[in-house]
């Protein structure tokens, strides 16, 4: 296994067969994860069977409710825009943040890559915590950010709202992270003012999400791509897409050895 870092998030590995992957493998990439973010992975011809059994060797799979799964495989879900008439809608953001426990990784596999565009872009979110002002991060210490559900029709028991820190320790790696979605996700802080917390929430945002804090990966036919929720956010760049863009998505509900 080989790996070349990426600025300013994530690595590329290569030399590795996701299907073979050893135990101390799978342990080498959670801990890569833990401290660069974004996983690389080129040159995979694997099936949705193979994707699955690879991800479950992280832990216990996850859902999105709401989501469209894959034929056959409900586990997955279909990232496509076949048949649209108008571009998907991708912002910077954490899949699932509205739940107390949201996804620990997310995994896409590229089906059908198109001629241009389609990017992912990604950000480092242990560098937008560590580059935020002096004031601002003793401000903040302590307090939390209430994320609630957006774009999702949900039954009346399922969860739609919860308090994360808004400087998350990383379970594995320990280091802190700037844990933040899209604004329209973030709806208040803990002992802030209505208004004062808007404008802090869409700073954060701005500031983590600029584009030197940015990672944007071109996709090739057998990209595996994995990601760790807990310090990065990820959107999808529709703009000038030419042909079809059909990813199929897994994601990891929890950190292995870390209890819920």
């Amino acid at each position: 296994m080989r790996i070349r870092f990426l600025k300013p998030v994530g690595v590329t590995v290569t030399g590795l067969s996701v299907p073979d992957a050893s135990d101390g493998d799978i342990d080498d990439l959670r801990h890569l994860l833990a401290d660069h973010g974004v996983l690389v992975i080129p040159g995979q011809d694997v099936s949705d069977d193979a994707f699955v059994a690879f991800l479950r060797r992280f832990g216990a799979l996850t859902f999105t409710k709401g989501e469209t799964p894959v034929t056959g495989h409900p586990d997955l879900n279909v990232i496509s825009n076949v048949g649209r008439q108008t571009p998907p809608r991708s912002v910077f953001h954490v899949d699932t943040s509205y739940v107390r426990r949201p996804p620990a990784y997310t995994a896409l596999r590229a089906v059908t890559v198109p001629a241009a565009g389609g990017e992912t872009v990604f950000t480092n979110q242990y560098l937008a915590y560590e580059t935020l002002p002096p004031p601002v991060r003793d401000r903040l210490a302590g307090r939390t950010i209430r994320h609630q559900v957006t774009g999702l029709n949900l039954d009346s028991g399922d969860e739609a709202a919860a308090e994360h820190p808004v400087f998350r320790p990383h379970p594995v790696s320990g280091r802190t992270a700037l844990y933040i979605s899209t604004p329209e996700r973030c709806v208040s802080i803990s002992g802030l003012a209505d208004a004062e917390a808007r404008a802090t929430i869409e700073f954060l945002y701005e500031h983590s999400t600029m584009a030197p804090n940015t990672y944007r990966h071109a996709w090739s036919p057998g990209d595996v791509v994995m990601w760790d929720n807990g310090c990065v956010l990820h959107r999808a760049d529709h703009a000038g897409v030419v042909g079809d863009r059909v990813m199929h998505r897994g994601m990891v509900s929890g950190y292995a050895g870390v209890a819920p």
